[in-house]
């Protein structure tokens, strides 16, 4: 009885590796791909989030200065209020009616406008917070894009140099980027 024995020469070892090697490649591909498809969306995410902190932020900004306006203008009341009621202590008669006219139309003016300087002051230190928030979130978009873009230039080293740890730490900076991004839509 003669048994046969298959002996593969080096092209057909070749080959046989390439079939192989072509599973690994194409499953890296696809895995880069969706790496780097979640990395645009976290990226236009981070976009999106730092134009809204920055509108946000030159809201408050524009808030600020009328709500200084506004206190310049009440400080300017609370001037003539005084003056009016230094002007009712050193006049008599008709003077001194108009002069106490004056010190109750100051007053009350000058009580408009605190409402109006605190109205804004609520307005501007609310787009602060907001303008924070969007910020905080847009750090979190961000961080998840640039682990994303970790995974994927790990993804290509595992690619050239074949070495399986590589692909598994390509996988945990994927995994890492979308909670990233995760918290961020969460809003923690």
């Amino acid at each position: 009885m003669i048994e046969e024995f298959e002996v593969k020469g080096p092209h057909e070892e070749l080959l046989e590796g390439e079939k192989a090697s072509r599973g690994f490649n194409n499953k890296l591909a696809v895995m880069t791909a969706i790496m780097a498809t979640l990395a645009a969306f976290l990226s236009y995410e981070s976009s999106v989030s730092l134009g809204e902190a920055i509108i946000l932020k030159s809201e408050a900004s524009i808030k600020k200065t009328e709500a200084a306006d506004q206190w310049n203008y009440f400080q300017a009341k609370s001037y003539k209020q005084s003056i009016a009621d230094l002007a009712i202590m050193l006049t008599k008669g008709n003077d001194q009616e108009k002069s106490k006219s004056n010190f109750m139309k100051y007053g009350s003016e000058k009580t408009e406008l605190q409402k109006k300087a605190e109205a804004i002051d609520r307005t501007a230190y609310e787009a602060n917070v907001r303008s924070e928030k969007y910020m905080q979130a847009h750090h979190r978009w961000a961080t998840g894009m640039t682990t994303m873009q970790i995974g994927i230039s790990l993804a290509a080293m595992a690619l050239l140099t074949r070495r399986k740890w590589l692909v598994y730490a390509s996988m945990t900076c994927a995994v890492c980027g979308v909670g990233f991004g995760l918290f961020a839509w969460l809003g923690f």
